[in-house]
């Protein structure tokens, strides 16, 4: 295996399709708090700190879930369970010294943005993978909150606090989780059952787990437009309102879609439309933050 291939196995090992949107929340967080781009500096510290933190994040819990990803045919290509990387444990250390690297780099923009990196790998790795990913249907729930921490560690580069406008950004993230994970869930409830995760559409019948999305997107899309009635200023403003009720309503008939005729397939399409909703939505806040600036 050549140098090349090892080092793709070991980017992949970290989910760059998840990151990739954390980190971009991130941005959202370091251009709504220095409303446009920040100074150079804290901006390649800020973006490569939550890069790294949210890889090592996935690594660790990647090692974790090992005995489970080897079950679930939608995971078990992975390296771990597929021993592209092995002994597992090579990937351990690498999760490890990825997540140490990420507290330095946010050390080095300030103290609040390293320990918003510490409880955001902590939540993930240890709330949501080691704890109750195998025991309760509340996992995403409360290990959700680690999906918030990219926004407010942004935020925190550049401003060094924590105040409304940073906890709504991620509250936002964090209540567009649940309908994330639960339609991927739901899509893929069988590979949950084989490998005995409670998730949602598992405890619960299909007609109760659809109501349970569309009841969270509901709750999601409503919120979303509370900054800008709040008036919580730069980067919640008219662009912003406009991004938030458009993208609102099409997830509001995506999730009445799947509620009307409950299927694997729809709550693909959900699952897969829920990404873009988040981007678009961060999207509209930094043009409308940049805007006013």
């Amino acid at each position: 295996m050549t140098l090349t291939d090892t080092a793709k196995i070991y980017v992949e090992v970290t989910k760059p399709k998840i990151w990739s949107l954390l980190v971009f929340t991130a941005l959202g967080g370091l251009v709504v708090a220095a409303r446009g781009l920040p100074d150079i500096l804290t901006l390649i510290l800020g973006l490569a700190s939550v890069t790294l933190g949210s890889a090592a994040s996935n690594t660790i819990t990647n090692y974790n879930d090992r005995d489970i990803d080897a079950i679930m045919s939608r995971t078990k290509s992975r390296p771990i369970p597929s021993q592209r990387i092995a002994p597992p444990e090579k990937a351990l250390y690498y999760g490890l010294s990825l997540a140490v690297l990420s507290v330095g780099m946010a050390l080095a923009l300030n103290v609040l943005a390293a320990i918003l990196m510490v409880i955001g790998i902590l939540d993930n790795v240890v709330v949501y993978s080691k704890i109750l990913k195998r025991r309760s249907p509340t996992n995403i729930i409360l290990g959700g909150i680690s999906g918030g921490m990219p926004v407010m560690i942004g935020y925190a580069a550049v401003t060094g606090t924590i105040d409304l406008a940073s906890v709504i950004m991620a509250a936002l993230v964090v209540l567009w989780i649940p309908t994330h994970i639960w339609s991927l869930a739901l899509h893929s409830k069988d590979d949950y059952v084989r490998a005995n995760i409670p998730m949602l559409p598992v405890v619960v019948r299909e007609a109760v787990a659809v109501r349970c999305i569309a009841s969270t997107t509901i709750l999601m899309v409503v919120f979303s437009v509370l900054p800008f009635v709040f008036n919580l200023g730069p980067g919640f403003g008219i662009v912003y309102l406009v991004s938030a009720a458009v993208l609102g309503v099409l997830m509001f008939a995506l999730n009445f879609w799947l509620v009307a005729k409950p299927t694997g397939e729809r709550a693909w399409v959900v699952f897969k439309f829920s990404s873009p909703y988040l981007a678009l939505l961060f999207i509209g806040m930094m043009v409308d933050a940049a805007l006013i600036h």
